[in-house]
């Protein structure tokens, strides 16, 4: 035994077809990839099945809408950047369980545009890794990765790597699940239930009811769509825009589980000099005019707070969804920007606006943490706070944002980081393998080429580790 008295755990490498003894009596099923711009969202699901090879209920599907099942053997975790898993309590499972398939499912593509793609059994108790299975793809876009089977009074896993190219119709099929024919999709009405997933179709067990559309939550009760005040005021194109926008901020959080949350939304936006460009063609008036539809959704007034930074923070006035036109002209804007300090105001400069030579050029990301920090603490409300950070990178002050950000762990506050400008993240990017922390409040991707990211890709990157930091901040009573 090595020093300290830890058991070394060896891990196998699994090749198609291969299987293995699973001891462990809990065991957690990572599905791992390389995410990226154009690479489609995957999903990781699981279906209990009898001796006949058939599920006995819809309860025996486990997915992103209906996180647990019954018996709470199966739970689907949540995604993080890359994962999706599931854990097995294998000891918990009926005794007409006898296998629990592994599945995945790509939206919006096929796993041929994966890359990356890898199914981890570890052991849920400890944490360590027990077998690696490397999968390639083509056109599928639905897939069995593996398998959790009994044989012999005892559990095995074996590494499947079965695609179906007609999707989870074609999966179901296999599995006893007939599938209802979809229906002919029709415009999606500017505010208003939501649409199925289109690369879903509702799956129900033979001789059953119809399971949960994808973009819906568990037993048909569908996300409700937020109509924010002064929302019928805005011009038409854009009242358009927001109303899809929300739309898919809630099929995004469904897709987490989450079909009833209530949050408080900051945005944070990078005014360095080096942000120029990225003002000047309008692609940070984008940005904030697609924010404001997480606001519309998420805060219980549709009102979002908002601040700039450079050299130093300001804070900007609240954004009001009615008021989103005037707000993007006055407040998304660097301009003004000097080396000599403040002067008086140049003609031009209208009541509330901020004079950005006082902001600077430089990048002190920790002054603005700080600030909105104070302000959380300061303004105390029942519901978690969502930061959405824009930076073009140029990060160099390190120490004090991981400090910063350490200290906020306590803090019912998650800080998601957005890069624009392919430049140096630092300490930001490496946030999720940083040690010492009760719970990850820091997510970070790089969207350097935002303009091109579609709604949905978007949405899904903001929110995907929100749902597991609001999970494990209510477990260690850091949100109520």
């Amino acid at each position: 035994m090595p020093p300290g008295g830890r058991q070394t755990v060896l891990v196998t490498t699994l090749s198609k077809g291969a299987n293995m003894p699973v001891t462990a009596t809990t065991v957690r099923a990572v599905l791992g990839w390389s995410p990226g711009p154009g690479v489609p969202d995957v999903d990781a699901s699981a279906l209990l099945l009898t001796t006949s090879g058939r599920v006995r209920s819809d309860d025996d599907f486990v997915f992103y809408n209906q996180p647990q099942h019954a018996s709470g053997a199966v739970r689907h975790l949540g995604k993080q950047a890359g994962t999706d898993a599931l854990e097995v309590h294998l000891t918990g499972l009926g005794s007409d369980v006898e296998r629990v398939v592994l599945c995945a499912s790509a939206d919006g593509g096929t796993f041929g545009q994966v890359r990356g793609l890898h199914l981890r059994l570890l052991e849920a108790a400890s944490g360590a890794e027990l077998a690696r299975f490397d999968m390639e793809a083509g056109s599928e876009t639905a897939y069995v990765s593996g398998e959790l089977y009994r044989r012999a009074g005892g559990w095995k896993f074996r590494a499947v790597g079965q695609g179906y190219a007609d999707g989870l119709a074609g999966l179901a099929t296999d599995f006893g699940i007939s599938v209802d024919e979809e229906r002919p999709a029709a415009a999606p009405p500017p505010a208003g239930p939501l649409p199925s997933r289109p690369a879903h179709a509702p799956l129900a067990p033979a001789g059953g009811q119809p399971l949960a559309a994808a973009g819906s939550p568990s037993g048909g009760d569908q996300p409700s769509i937020r109509l924010t005040k002064g929302e019928e005021n805005l011009p038409v194109d854009m009242r358009k825009r927001l109303s899809l926008r929300k739309q898919q901020v809630a099929v995004s959080l469904t897709k987490h589980g989450l079909t009833r949350l209530t949050a408080r939304v900051v945005l944070v936006l990078d005014a360095s000099g080096s942000m120029s460009a990225l003002y000047t063609r309008g692609t940070v008036a984008g940005v904030a005019e697609r924010m404001a539809a997480v606001a519309a959704q998420l805060d219980d007034d549709g009102e979002m707070q908002a601040w700039t930074f450079a050299s130093n923070p300001a804070r900007l006035p609240d954004l009001v969804i009615g008021e989103l036109p005037e707000w993007l002209t006055l407040h998304v804007r660097v301009g003004q920007v000097s080396l000599f300090g403040r002067k008086k105001p140049p003609k031009g400069l209208r009541p509330g606006q901020v004079d950005m030579r006082a902001v600077g050029i430089q990048n002190e990301e920790q002054k603005v943490i700080a600030e909105v920090r104070a302000f959380v603490r300061d303004n105390p409300v029942p519901d978690p706070t969502l930061v959405l950070f824009f930076s073009d990178g140029g990060v160099h002050r390190n120490e004090e944002i991981e400090r910063e950000l350490r200290a906020a762990v306590e803090e019912p506050v998650f800080w998601q980081f957005i890069g624009l400008g392919r430049g140096q993240y630092g300490v930001l990017e490496r946030f999720d393998t940083l040690p010492g922390r009760r719970v990850d409040n820091v997510g970070f991707f790089a969207a350097d080429d935002i303009e091109k990211v579609p709604d949905a890709e978007l949405y899904d990157r903001l929110l995907s580790e929100f749902p597991s930091w609001l999970k494990e901040a209510r477990r260690l009573g850091i949100l109520r």
